[in-house]
């Protein structure tokens, strides 16, 4: 078997992508695009990306790479930059509202009149009739249930999602102009990826109470002695390890489930430090994770 190293293989090399998708989604997906080997051309507009100015650090991580111009598409002249462009361009990315697509030009219909070769990945912010609608990370999360307090997400689960969908979209649509000799055109819906993120929570597999959702005592974060420990010694063979380790008869795998068995193993875990949960990951096999405390506890 000959091993492959993810810089060495570069599907994509040779396919000449253009970008109009601004924020996060889009420029997250170059970002992946690149590093499988696409050349990656992204069209801004004349007051620039708003992401350069939320996050500098970030606008420059995402576009390491990437070629940037700027056009201003509600003129002519940016149209007929942006003509000749597509008409060196194998997938073209935009994240418009379909009424902002028609108007400047970009409807699929319209693209595949003039550029038959073409393929399009129209990024929303949800799918079908509400893919007018006002949106952002936040709200796609929210409408997936995935908002369960009053503090923000850790990170940007339906923006990131969002363009790892568009990544897949743009290696689906290779695969079709290499095979039926056309382009073609798929939707990615930021809603929808926030929705497949949450398709675990949706099956209750995270519900208060499910194995992944605290009822198992090896699978929860806990307090330890200087700061906190995500423990993940689910499968029986892990649980067994970490009773071992806490002093815990363990006859079966419902026993994780048992308040006494939570009690025993939250008690054990007070004793001991981050380092000494370390060293136990180590040698006796466990999942685990130490974490600083939290501000709260410091």
């Amino acid at each position: 078997m000959t091993l492959i190293s993810p810089q060495a293989f570069q599907p994509l090399k040779g396919v000449r992508v253009l970008s109009l998708a601004l924020n996060l989604p889009g420029p997250a997906a170059l970002m992946r695009l690149v590093q499988m080997g696409a050349a990656c051309l992204k069209l801004e507009p004349p007051g620039g990306d708003p992401m350069a100015q939320y996050s500098a650090r970030a606008y420059d991580k995402l576009h390491e790479g990437i070629q940037t111009r700027t056009a201003d598409l509600k003129t002519d002249a940016g149209q007929q930059q942006l003509a000749r462009e597509l008409a060196q361009t194998d997938v073209l990315i935009t994240s418009f509202r379909p009424s902002a697509l028609v108007k400047l030009g970009l409807s699929w219909t319209t693209l595949q009149e003039k550029y038959p070769q073409l393929s399009q990945i129209a990024i929303f912010g949800a799918p079908g009739e509400r893919a007018e609608e006002a949106g952002h990370d936040l709200t796609y999360q929210a409408d997936n249930d995935l908002i369960t307090g009053l503090e923000l997400p850790a990170t940007l689960y339906a923006d990131m999602g969002g363009a790892l969908m568009t990544s897949e979209a743009v290696l689906q649509a290779v695969l079709h102009q290499r095979s039926e000799g056309r382009g073609a055109y798929v939707e990615v819906a930021l809603s929808g990826a926030a929705g497949f993120l949450a398709l675990p929570r949706a099956w209750g597999v995270t519900e208060l109470g499910a194995a992944v959702g605290g009822g198992h005592a090896g699978y929860r974060i806990y307090p330890c002695q200087d700061g906190r420990v995500a423990m993940a010694a689910l499968e029986p063979h892990f649980a067994r390890r970490l009773c071992m380790a806490a002093g815990i008869e363990m006859p079966g795998i419902q026993t994780m489930f048992e308040a006494a068995t939570h009690e025993a193993v939250a008690a054990f875990l007070l004793t001991q430090t981050r380092a000494q949960l370390d060293t136990l990951a180590l040698e006796k096999d466990v999942p685990l994770h130490t974490l600083k405390p939290t501000s709260s506890h410091e």
